[in-house]
């Protein structure tokens, strides 16, 4: 049987398209771009959308890209369940993804994304010389912006300073409200002299000073105190953690304190 569209149906459908083209062609405008005032104000870009660009994995020279991906507009970490093996049946070691540039004081903005149970991070204050000498060689030792499906089930046991938001394993963040899983977070962190703070959807969540009486105790207590130096301010490298699920990165921008 042949179907025959008439003229108005033929219309129809094609403006339909033009309107899904026109919508997604401005999504992709309107991300990973700089403002006239953002520029004036010092902001640069950190991912251009399109390349890695500015990133290598830690402890290499290059992105391992089994494990992340530039896709429309978004850096995405693949879930390591879908990365092919080596053809020795071993799995191919994904690692963090690290800023080729190290940052002092700064002000970081980014929008990210997970699936349900989902599990990221940002780290900072990164050595690249601490993690050789006391960690993993390609996942990195530094503070953690924690990203997390807070509300499932396989994540109740956890202590109130792992949960999305938190300077992982040492402050707890407050005021959270997370978006949808699935749809975009806006997160900030701000590092200034010896003054940190998170941000989370336009709320301070978490706010910490370098060197206090209550900033080193809550390091004493964390699993980080037996790697001596992870708790001294320093200029260091921009991570996004090589967890085993898919998460999403965009608009990952940052502003330089002078």
């Amino acid at each position: 049987m042949k179907y025959i569209l008439s003229s108005k149906s033929i219309f129809r459908l094609i403006l339909f398209s033009t309107i899904i083209f026109s919508c997604n062609h401005s999504d992709n405008q309107t991300h990973n771009q700089l403002t006239k005032q953002e520029k004036e104000q010092g902001w640069e870009l950190l991912f251009d959308g399109k390349t890695f660009n500015g990133w290598r994995g830690l402890g290499r020279d290059t992105v391992e890209t089994n494990n992340w991906k530039v896709e429309n507009g978004m850096i995405r970490k693949v879930n390591s369940r879908e990365v092919p093996l080596l053809p020795n049946g071993e799995p191919i070691v994904g690692g963090d993804l690290m800023t080729v540039e190290t940052f002092d004081d700064f002000e970081l903005s980014f929008e990210w994304k997970i699936k349900e149970a989902g599990n990221s991070g940002i780290k900072y204050n990164v050595s690249e010389e601490l993690t050789n000498g006391w960690g993993s060689k390609y996942s990195a030792l530094g503070f953690e912006y924690q990203i997390l499906d807070d509300g499932h089930e396989m994540y109740r046991e956890l202590k109130p300073h792992q949960f999305t938001g938190a300077l992982y394993e040492m402050y707890r963040p407050e005021n959270v409200q997370l978006k949808p899983i699935g749809e975009y977070n806006q997160s900030r962190i701000l590092l200034n002299g010896n003054h940190g703070e998170h941000w989370l959807n336009g709320l301070k969540v978490v706010e910490f000073e370098f060197g206090t009486a209550e900033f080193d105790s809550l390091f004493q207590l964390s699993k980080f105190v037996k790697y001596p130096g992870f708790e001294q301010r320093r200029k260091g490298h921009i991570v996004i953690t090589n967890h085993t699920d898919d998460s999403w990165y965009r608009n990952i921008k940052i502003r330089r304190i002078n």
